[in-house]
């Protein structure tokens, strides 16, 4: 039974990390084709809510408490509003790489974020690693700061992409308690409508200028597939898989990301890639493993426990 379940999360993780992978290239291909930001993350978040909204229509109803309502909207800004706002606005500064790259942070951060708020001990594994990830990062930023080529990066879009996974981080932790509380589908639902009605006052003018009937049809196809894909779908993949899957494996799965982005954006000519993005990527994924690999506050509190038993005298 535990063999099922591993093998239906992990196929989960996959298919959610994949879509990600190349939800950075084609939604850049969105941005550059006209589409702005503002209007392609309100497409997102409102068709999602959609999504998430009809398929309830036919699940389990579940009645969510006044002030875990209030919460919700709370998660919503730090998990959905800020993370993917963040997230579009440094995709369309800087390149599909270099937002994939930032985006394998996001269990190092989310480590520090542990630390801060849930008392996570930090260990000497995971300084090694924060600190090697750390200075990935930084050779991505520097690269793109130095950058004169259009296809390269940008500093302003690499920060923006890791303040997404900041918000993030700070979601998982500060809003855990809720999340195990009800299911996927209630969770989503709530959180995305929480986001659209963030979001549509700022991209009212850019959607009411925006002419849908010169747009080619490849552009609403690119579109589907961030709300649909990248959103909808890639959201019940993750919650599946962290059902079934430990945290640390299902954070290792961020390293498909940056993998498959790469090989669509530089098969089609939208990126470039050098050495000192390989090196960026070797340096993210060696701490991203290391701090993986590094004992939580409950494996350690349960082997101290298993000493002190251990220790103390037999009758």
């Amino acid at each position: 039974m535990n063999n099922d379940k591993n093998y239906k999360g992990h196929v989960a993780m996959l298919g959610a990390s994949v879509i990600w992978g190349l939800n950075s290239p084609i939604g850049k291909a969105a941005l550059d084709s006209g589409i702005t930001p503002l209007s392609l993350t309100t497409f997102r978040f409102v068709g999602a809510a959609i999504a998430f909204w009809f398929i309830s229509l036919f699940t389990k109803q579940e009645h969510v408490k006044s002030e875990d309502l209030l919460m919700l909207f709370f998660a919503a800004l730090f998990g959905i509003v800020f993370n993917q706002g963040s997230f579009i606005f440094g995709l369309s500064l800087t390149s599909p790489i270099d937002a994939s790259i930032v985006t394998t942070m996001a269990p190092i951060v989310t480590m520090i974020v542990a630390a801060i708020y849930l008392k996570e001990p930090i260990t000497g594994k995971k300084i090694i690693g924060i600190f090697i990830g750390a200075m990935g990062a930084l050779l991505l930023i520097i690269n793109s700061q130095s950058a004169t080529n259009a296809k390269s990066g940008n500093i302003w879009g690499d920060l923006l992409c890791l303040t997404a996974q900041i918000s993030f981080a700070i979601y998982l932790t500060a809003f855990k308690n809720l999340i195990d509380r009800y299911s996927a589908v209630t969770i989503m639902k709530w959180m995305f409508i929480y986001a659209s009605m963030c979001f549509i006052p700022f991209s009212y003018n850019d959607i009411a200028l925006t002419h849908f009937s010169t747009i080619p049809l490849h552009v609403y196809g690119e579109i589907s597939f961030v709300v649909l894909g990248a959103t909808f779908l890639a959201y019940l993949l993750v919650m599946t898989g962290q059902k079934n899957l430990r945290p640390t494996i299902v954070s290792m799965y961020n390293y498909v990301q940056p993998i498959v982005a790469s090989f669509v954006a530089v098969s089609i000519g939208m990126d470039t890639f050098g050495w000192s993005k390989a090196a960026a990527i070797v340096l993210v994924f060696l701490g991203v493993y290391i701090v993986t690999l590094s004992k939580s506050k409950a494996q350690l509190e349960a082997e101290l426990s298993h000493q002190k038993e251990s220790q103390s005298p037999k009758e």
